[in-house]
């Protein structure tokens, strides 16, 4: 398998957007193309995420600017989608199907009118109010139950990533909060304030420029190298399941960290699912930063701080920069290429070498969740 790197990365704020979708992905795709003076010929194909963005998503993005006539792939993998549209875009590469490939995740989100995200009418749990904030709140209500931990510790990871978020110009919040108004702002699913949970009300769109290693300088002069690319799928589960560990992230980061030849400490920075606040406390266990039932310990000794053991989202993650479900691995990885190739002005990470991106993708009855991409780069 040939080595795959990746060029440029371009970004649009993240929030409410008057733009349609299509003119949302037209203006990070023109934008990346223009800033890497690379021209449309030269792109041997494009893989697109969107999750409800309707038929052909990607065709309608690419028809304007005049991309027709070459291969489109639409993914739709929940959450996941931007990481999972990235693998397929890594796989073809990697195998030599294509040299050079464009991967775009763009969501509207608010053009379903607010409120609850829609559930499949056969969805068991969903429709009985197992939803992403019941979930996540009753994993909360068992990890304090278990770890002697209290709501105001997880309101910790808001308090971080709002003061990260405040320092990148792409987030969709960008003002610091304090664990007062963290803690009271309107409760959602108890322990979780509103603060406390990434917003369903935002639009955005990411794109990143994907080639062959050995023709990365071609397109710039920095770049950054895929050393994992793993989505896999949650396991069903019909009895009991521990709410306090996170299984598909377990199962993912760790064959990531075989295909990248890498161990957690050499880790310097991740971009994280931060969904809700709980999210984060769980996923530095299963990503072997701590112990289990450490979390909320290493949270506090300032250990994932952006001069910390390892910088957990330094963009703001999605409690901040915000969750357009197919934008999400898709800026999620932009920010990797600008921390490692030191672009990231006032939240840059000192000196990073390796990078993890990871997101999970929607939940359906039975498991952990319904998907799980994971990514690890190095700096060249």
């Amino acid at each position: 398998m040939r080595s795959v790197s990746v060029v440029g990365a371009n970004m649009i704020r993240f929030g409410k957007n008057p733009k349609t979708l299509e003119e949302m992905g037209q203006e990070v795709v023109v934008g990346l193309l223009k800033d890497l003076n690379v021209d449309r010929e030269k792109i041997d194909a494009v893989f697109g995420a969107n999750v409800f963005g309707g038929h052909l998503p990607t065709q309608r993005v690419l028809k304007e600017i005049g991309m027709t006539g070459i291969p489109v792939f639409n993914v739709e993998n929940a959450c996941a989608s931007g990481a999972t549209a990235y693998h397929q875009a890594y796989q073809a590469i990697a195998h030599g199907i294509y040299d050079v490939a464009l991967v775009i995740g763009v969501e509207k989100l608010t053009a379903l009118g607010g409120g609850a995200l829609p559930i499949p009418p056969n969805e068991i749990e969903g429709n009985h109010g197992i939803v992403m904030p019941g979930v996540y709140a009753m994993r909360a209500q068992r990890y304090l139950h278990d770890f002697n931990a209290t709501s105001e510790d997880l309101a910790l990871v808001s308090v971080k990533n709002r003061a990260n978020g405040a320092l990148n110009p792409y987030a969709q919040f960008q003002k610091p909060v304090t664990v007062e108004e963290v803690m009271s702002s309107r409760l959602i699913a108890d322990p979780f304030t509103l603060l406390q949970c990434s917003a369903n009300n935002g639009d955005g769109a990411a794109a990143v420029l994907v080639c062959a290693t050995d023709r990365a300088k071609e397109f710039s002069d920095v770049s950054i190298k895929t050393e994992a690319s793993v989505i896999t799928s949650g396991l069903f589960k019909g009895g009991y399941r521990d709410l306090t560990w996170a299984e598909i992230t377990y199962r993912a980061v760790n064959e990531a960290y075989q295909q990248a030849n890498v161990k957690p400490e050499q880790i310097d920075m991740v971009e994280m699912h931060d969904a809700f606040t709980i999210a984060e406390v769980l996923y530095y266990e299963a990503m072997g930063f701590c112990e289990h039932g450490k979390g909320v310990e290493f949270l506090r000794d300032g250990k994932s701080q952006i001069d910390g053991q390892v910088a957990v989202n330094p963009s703001g993650g999605l409690i901040s920069r915000g969750h357009p479900l197919g934008a999400t691995g898709v800026a999620q990885i932009a920010e990797t290429f600008w921390q490692l190739t030191g672009q990231a002005g006032k939240r840059q990470v000192k000196n990073p070498q390796y990078a993890l991106t990871h997101v999970t993708g929607g939940g359906i009855s039975g498991v952990d969740n319904g998907a799980c991409g994971v990514h690890i780069f190095s700096a060249v």
